[in-house]
């Protein structure tokens, strides 16, 4: 495991499943929860200065890191549960939630299925899942191809070879100072065991075959967000384009929605210090920088 500085590491039994949590600092919780082809590690550049004022606590998801295999309950649904289960065996009735791709979209279900659960949503590079068929779907779907891929049978032999993680991981990002050929590497090694190829692969293709559907179907249309939201995606982001991000607000009590001029779809890595500095000022505490 790649070690940070002043994190200590733990497993925490919820259910049937050992969790992998990442923890630093003291005072009221934030959690942090990653996307993929990451693990905790994603934030590493994040955690130190959020743990100068809060608790900061870094989940793998179940199948990835050092989190146990698993070979169900990838339904993000499901996942949205297994945070809920985690909060509760740490006692911790109310969390700042900031998540990134997968982890994001995690976070808009929990918000909307057990909102007491969160004081205020950060979601990064991941829009909500409020669209219906049309025009903007019809335009953002071709940059999605690749999940398709990952979704299909042979995506285990695929996600096995290091190489491919590290292009995809160089590829999604524009700002690259923090994803040498050191961190690709350590993401393509990680899911170069079958294990966790294999949990990539029904993680992509439970949200092909199902969820998306359902979503663009009006699954979460009559759905509100309670908890105060911030949205940070990248504008150069070669996946997700920036107008998936417009025109949510009715879904919302409070949103509020940023794009990051230069950077791509890995904010925690390639804008950690922006990424902090506006986690900061949105749970409340006066960042360093002074931001707002």
């Amino acid at each position: 495991m790649p070690q940070v500085s002043g994190v200590d590491h733990r497993w925490v039994r919820v259910g049937e499943m050992n969790f992998h949590v990442a923890e630093a600092g003291e005072g009221d919780p934030i959690l942090l929860v990653h996307g993929w082809p990451q693990h905790w590690y994603a934030w590493r550049h994040v955690i130190p200065r959020l743990a100068e004022t809060h608790r900061v606590i870094a989940v793998d998801l179940r199948g990835f890191g050092w989190t146990d295999i698993a070979w169900t309950g990838f339904e993000k649904e499901a996942m949205a549960d297994d945070i809920a289960a985690l909060l509760g065996e740490l006692e911790i009735d109310r969390v700042t939630y900031v998540g990134h791709d997968w982890g994001a979209w995690i976070g808009y279900l929990l918000a909307m299925r057990r909102p007491e659960l969160i004081e205020r949503l950060v979601a990064l590079s991941s829009p909500p899942p409020f669209h219906r068929v049309g025009a903007k779907t019809a335009v953002a779907m071709p940059r999605l191809r690749h999940q398709l891929a990952l979704a299909s049978p042979s995506a285990v032999k695929m996600l096995s070879n290091p190489r491919y993680v590290m292009h995809k991981v160089k590829a999604w990002a524009k700002l690259r100072d923090n994803l040498g050929p050191e961190v690709r590497k350590i993401y393509g090694r990680d899911l170069k065991a079958s294990t966790r190829a294999r949990a990539a692969m029904l993680l992509y293709r439970r949200f092909v075959t199902r969820e998306l559907p359902a979503a663009l179907a009006g699954r979460y249309r009559g759905k509100r967000i309670e908890p105060p939201t911030l949205i940070m995606y990248g504008e150069r982001d070669p996946i997700l384009r920036p107008v998936l991000y417009e025109g949510h607000e009715r879904h919302f009590d409070d949103l509020r929605t940023e794009g990051v001029p230069a950077a791509g779809h890995l904010l925690p890595e390639e804008t950690p210090d922006l990424v902090a500095d506006r986690v900061l000022e949105f749970a409340g505490a006066k960042s360093p920088a002074g931001v707002g």
